[in-house]
């Protein structure tokens, strides 16, 4: 595990940040998911940026916050969007290297990410030329560059780029040429490629997903849950929980490109990174269904023995709308941290005062920040297994 408790992590990045979609879905599941650790967040992302201009904004616009852990995403405005030319990528590795040992001499850890791929070409991008397989091989090498300047420099890597490679080849396999990972301009993923984004850097965080688990004996009726949990009641098959910790809830189509739920058909998000495993001990029957909201499913015996998990199998589930209260807080925070940066730092309050423009857009943000805290409290909800005939 990468994280340490009362992290402040610093998420950035370019336009696909600012777009504040893979920063949100890794902000909402580090408040609700992991909440005993602690980790507060902002994002920083920038469009059209790329990773000499981040270096050179730094330690005005992030290190003032003091992180404690930050990521980064470039590469993909640094490939021009052209074949690869190795002028291109020795800046790209300067500037990366240069941003890290930033980092590192404030006592801040890293975790190098990569761009992710093209899916066709940006008709939007002026300066664009080749075909879509120049500009994937441009951003592998990028990539490689990405992970020999995390090597080098001795911090963690996150590989965005080949799960998207791999998701966009299969999302088009499953569900039609029209499937986008990379998003509909071929550059700006929608929420399911967003998701890929997030696994990418979820994973590298060290994350091992344990949401919880709940236990049921149906020889004796007694129930156990594991710490973020706890039991409030049971009685004929019935469990009763109050919760503290959530599992991360995403609905939508498996064949959308802009459908959280989409990306999760694609990387093992949910065995990976959001397991709420029930295990029922002991049932007599051969098979159960088991109701959770207001939602039911079947399982036989053994899939009940082996543990099933909920997370996965119930799309809407009784979390669902704390969930939601959690994502939205989050996500009016973000666009605040876009306007606080770019807008305000860097307009005529920032260069007039910048200190005070600092301590009066925190006053703004203040609340903001208190507000998801607030908006993340303990659901209660019940599982009820019953036989099926």
């Amino acid at each position: 595990l990468l994280l340490k408790s009362g992290d402040r992590l610093a998420i950035c990045g370019d336009s696909i940040t600012e777009q504040k979609m893979y920063s949100r879905i890794m902000e909402t599941y580090l408040t609700v998911c992991v909440p005993q650790l602690g980790v507060t967040v902002r994002q920083f992302g920038w469009s059209g940026e790329r990773a000499p201009g981040f270096l050179a904004r730094m330690e005005n616009d992030v290190l003032r916050f003091q992180p404690t852990i930050a990521t980064t995403c470039y590469g993909m405005n640094d490939h021009r969007y052209q074949p690869y030319e190795a002028q291109w990528g020795q800046e790209y590795r300067e500037a990366s290297a240069a941003t890290v040992r930033m980092f590192k001499d404030h006592g801040v850890r890293v975790i190098q990410g990569s761009a992710g791929t093209v899916g066709k070409m940006p008709a939007w991008v002026k300066q664009a030329r080749g075909d879509i397989d120049d500009l994937n091989h441009s951003l592998a090498e990028f990539r490689n560059i990405g992970l020999a300047v995390a090597c080098d420099e001795q911090v963690a890597f996150a590989d965005v780029f080949c799960p998207m490679l791999v998701c966009g080849f299969e999302g088009k396999k499953r569900f039609g040429d029209d499937y986008m990972i990379a998003g509909k301009d071929g550059v700006h993923p929608g929420w399911a490629g967003q998701l890929v984004m997030a696994y990418a850097f979820l994973k590298a965080m060290g994350l091992d997903g344990q949401i919880g688990t709940i236990t049921f004996d149906m020889a004796d009726g007694k129930a156990t849950v594991s710490q973020g949990h706890r039991v409030l009641a049971t009685q004929a098959g019935k469990i009763e929980i109050e919760s503290r910790q959530y599992p991360f809830c995403a609905a939508g189509p498996a064949n959308d490109d802009g459908s959280l739920r989409s990306g999760m058909a694609l990387v093992p998000f949910n065995a990976e990174l959001n397991r709420l495993t029930l295990v029922v001990r002991n049932a007599p029957a051969k098979r159960y269904g088991v109701s959770w909201g207001e939602t039911s499913k079947s399982y036989t015996a053994g899939e009940l023995a082996a543990g099933v998990n909920l997370a996965a199998d119930f799309e809407t589930n009784p979390f669902s709308e704390a969930f939601k209260a959690v994502d939205e807080a989050v996500a009016k925070k973000q666009a605040y941290e876009t306007r606080q940066v770019k807008d305000l730092f860097h307009g005529p309050e920032g260069y007039a005062d910048m200190a005070m423009t600092a301590a009066l857009t925190e006053k703004v943000r203040t609340p903001l920040a208190e507000a998801v805290a607030k908006a993340f409290t303990p659901v209660r909800h019940t599982i009820t297994i019953q036989a099926e005939p």
